[in-house]
This record gives C-alpha cells, structure tokens and sequence, in this order.
C-alpha cells in the first residue's frame, strides 16, 4: 500500500523551504541590515570625535582624546548657524502647511462617493512617482520667473526661501494626500453621522471628531514630512543660492568643499553628524506611531 505526500505535510521540502527557511532568512537579512545602519550611524559619530589624522591611521578604532571642537570648527565654517535657522523654520512651517492642505483633501477623497474620487486618489498616487530630477528645468524656470515677477511688479523685493518652501509643500502633496485617504477610509462613516445626530455640521465634525481619530496618520506624515524637509537638498541648491539663504544640507555641501582641501575630516564628520543625528532621534522616539499610522489604513 503505497502513501502519498501532499503539501499539508509539514516535512514536505517545499513546505520547509517555504514557511521555515524562507521567513527565517528573511528576518535574518532585515536584522543584518538594521546592524550595519546602526553600526554606520555609530562609526560617523565616532568619526567626528578624531582628529584628522586618526581618520585615516585607525578608521575603526576610538579616539585617543575625544575632540569635541570639531563641532565648533564645522558649525563656524559652513555657517551652520544661519543654516539651522532656515532649515528649522522651513522644515516646521512646511510640515505644518503639507499636513493642514492634506487633510481636507484626503477627507474628500475618502468620504465622497462621487466617481471622480477614485481617479483623482490614483493621479496623487501617481505624483509620488514622478522623479524629481525630471521637473528640474520647470523648477528653475518659475523660480526665476516668480522671482522676476514679485521684485519688479509686486512687492519690489523676493525671498527665494519662500519659493523653497512652495516647492516643498507642493512636492510633497501627493504622498501626505495618499497615505491619509487610506487611513481616512479605514474610519467608520458611523462617526460623522453620530456627530450630525447631535447638531455638528461637517465642518466642526471632522475638526472635532475625524482629525483627533486620525492622529496616528497625522502623526506618521508630518514626521515623515518633517525628515523628508530636514533632508532635502537639490531644491536648496536649484532655488536657494546665496549663502544666507542655504539650509544645512546645502552647508554641508559647501563645508565638503571646502574641508576636502584643509584635510579637516573630523570637522567634516562633525557636519554630517549636526545634519544627521537629530532625524535619527525623532525617528527612533517615533518610530513605532509611523509604523502604526502607515499599515493602519492599508488595503481600504
């Protein structure tokens, strides 16, 4: 009497192939993954705390005596000082405008039952997909054009860090709107109308109802858009040229340049670690409510 193995036998190859190893290795090289960016994060910040020298004689031991003007040295040299002020104030009003135009819109979206709802959803997805470098030449041109237009017509003067921060919040539209209509959709409708039931209009319903149940969504763009800010770079090198106009990762770029001669590379490492090291703070601080907030709404 012959027997037959089928795939619900658990010592089948395929199935040991298949829930065991499989799920197992994977885990494995996401573990391995986070240790080398853990361990990449920790080398830059030991790196900032050698002199130049030991950069290169021991690149993977400590310093003899940790040099903390290396700080100093690198915020002195690519005035970091006027660079953390733009980056700070364009970063938080950017983030705080992207999330106030986002929600209004993602509610629309998610609450409508009109058939444009769908397609217009699918055309914010779509932006996310559209490489920035490709809108480089249109950037360039309505920066100028903006700049030209407000300084000889309107107010006879322009600040280029305004046009930043419009780019910033437009560019970044598309994925806030996107990531808040599915959390949006994901909310029983139940909610507004027990709210109407007991005299509030839509406005005050989704004020006082919808966006304090959307906090975890809310929370995860607008650190999202807040590291996504802190970090930009070829819209602050396209719009923003002059020095005092410059955001930190631009200063770094001009600190580079410039240390690259003077061999200073604890200084430089200091630099990267002043641009760094305070999104990975605020990311590992709230890292679990992004997680929270991203797969909350997924597949509505």
């Amino acid at each position: 009497m012959s027997t037959t193995v089928t795939d619900r036998d658990p010592w089948t190859p395929r199935r040991l192939f298949g829930d065991l190893l499989v799920p197992r290795a994977t885990t494995l090289a996401l573990w391995a993954w986070v240790v080398f960016n853990l361990a990449l994060v920790g080398w830059v910040g030991v790196q900032s705390l050698k002199e130049s020298g030991e950069v290169w004689i021991s690149p993977f031991g400590f310093p003899d005596s940790p040099r903390w003007s290396n700080y100093s040295t690198a915020w002195k040299a690519a005035g970091f000082s006027s660079a953390a002020l733009n980056s700070t104030v364009l970063t938080l009003l950017g983030a705080f405008l992207i999330v106030a135009l986002a929600a209004p819109a993602a509610y629309v979206l998610a609450r409508s039952t009109r058939r444009v709802a769908g397609p217009l959803t699918g055309y914010f997805a779509m932006g996310m997909s559209i490489p920035l470098q490709t809108v480089v030449i249109p950037i360039v041109v309505i920066k100028l054009s903006v700049s030209s237009f407000m300084t000889d017509w309107v107010t006879g003067w322009w600040d280029n860090r305004i046009t930043l921060l419009v780019f910033q919040v437009v560019l970044s539209l598309p994925f806030t709107v996107f990531v808040l209509t599915g959390y949006l959709r994901s909310l029983p409708s139940e909610i507004e109308e027990a709210a109407e039931l007991d005299g509030a209009g839509p406005l005050r319903a989704f004020l006082q109802v919808v966006l304090p149940l959307a906090k975890p969504a809310m929370t995860t763009v607008l650190v999202l858009n807040v590291i996504g800010l802190w970090n930009e770079t070829l819209l602050a090198l396209l719009i923003t040229p002059l020095p005092e106009e410059r955001t930190l990762p631009a200063a770094l770029l001009s600190l580079y340049g410039s240390m690259q001669y003077s061999s200073d590379w604890g200084a430089l490492f200091a630099g990267i670690t002043i641009l760094v090291y305070p999104m990975i703070v605020l990311y590992l601080w709230l890292g679990r409510r992004i997680v929270e907030g991203m797969t909350a709404g997924i597949g509505k």
